[in-house]
């Protein structure tokens, strides 16, 4: 594959450039094989990750103990995605500008703590929201042990 085809290929993705230049495309086993590696890897190296899914088991416990509603699981998994795929992301993120560069560089610095910042702009949104589910819960369970 020349330098040309490999850019066309990355910019279209698998479908197009399978049928434009005759490539095969990856079995899907593949590469769901692929992704789960690559969070399984995350897992375990990333300490970030590590507490992600601390706190997403601690929220997952007390979900059962205070018995949210439905749309509160809701809210709740649709953060626990956003906090630990931005947290996957920016893995990604720092790995590639790794790879780029040995030197120390000012957009490599830009674009890693912009990763680094989404994940925490997330993870602070998902810990208010938790606080506004799990506060008036805890406060009731306080004054009826009180009362």
């Amino acid at each position: 594959m020349s330098i040309h085809d490999e850019k066309v290929y990355n910019i279209l993705g698998d479908d197009f450039c399978a049928k434009e230049t005759g490539m095969k495309k990856q079995p899907l086993d593949r590469s769901f094989g692929y992704a789960f590696e690559g969070i399984w890897n995350t897992v375990k190296s990333e300490r970030n990750m590590q507490i992600h899914l601390g706190f997403t088991v601690c929220v997952i416990i007390a979900g059962l103990i205070f018995r949210i509603s439905k749309i509160e699981w809701l809210f709740c998994l649709v953060l626990f995605g956003q906090v630990m795929s931005l947290e996957l992301v920016n893995t990604a993120l720092e790995a590639a500008v790794d790879v780029a560069t040995d030197e120390w560089k000012p957009l490599a610095k830009k674009a890693k703590d912009a990763a680094a910042g989404a994940v925490l702009v997330s993870a602070i949104m998902a810990a208010v929201i938790g606080l506004l589910i799990f506060i008036p819960r805890l406060f009731d369970l306080i004054y009826a042990l009180a009362g």
